[in-house]
């Protein structure tokens, strides 16, 4: 069973440190700034990937070519570990749960507080999905097919629900019965 809960998070108000510069941390911060570019993050490793480094140009993303250290933890709330060494992942992972910070160590399931699902994207509508790390290509997949099912128009229909939602002179409980209505045709099907 899956126990996750789902939230969506105002990344550009926090702060994200990803300890790792290689290929998992690019694959990482891609995805996080695909998802939210204003997103606050500093990487710390010794070696950092050129993919990183242009990813950082294009996101004002802090580079610190260092071997990690809890003081970097400092300001932080999400800390993602990527690094091929699993004493330094493990290292991180105490260092940040001492701080009661978030923290997500790549490819190891028992070591993270959140993970990173699939997200399609359309507009204002956001989809997360998650397979509680049983099959993170799977989740890839999915992805690629919501991807594929809503047009890139949804955002208007979106727009137009939210302008007629501002305009209704009910109370809470009506408007939402109201929203109900109108939107019910949208999961109905025609035999």
């Amino acid at each position: 069973m899956n126990n996750l809960y789902p939230i969506f998070l105002k990344t550009e108000q926090l702060n994200f440190l990803i300890v790792g510069g290689g290929n998992v941390a690019y694959e990482k911060l891609f995805f996080i700034m695909k998802s939210s570019p204003n997103t606050k993050a500093t990487v710390v490793a010794p070696l950092i990937r050129e993919e990183v480094r242009e990813l950082a140009t294009r996101h004002e993303i802090e580079l610190i070519e260092e071997v990690y250290s809890p003081s970097y933890l400092d300001g932080r709330h999400i800390v993602i570990a990527t690094t091929d060494q699993p004493t330094v992942n493990h290292q991180v992972y105490e260092d940040a749960r001492a701080r009661q910070l978030l923290v997500n160590v790549a490819d190891t399931p028992e070591l993270c507080d959140l993970y990173l699902g699939g997200i399609v994207t359309k507009g204002n509508l956001k989809i997360a999905i998650s397979t509680n790390c049983k099959s993170p290509t799977l989740a890839k997949r999915l992805r690629q097919l919501f991807e594929s099912i809503f047009p890139d128009d949804i955002d208007q229909l979106l727009q137009n629900l939210h302008r007629y939602r501002s305009t209704l002179k009910l109370s809470f409980e009506e408007k939402v019965d109201r929203m109900n209505e109108l939107t019910q045709e949208l999961i109905e099907t025609n035999d």
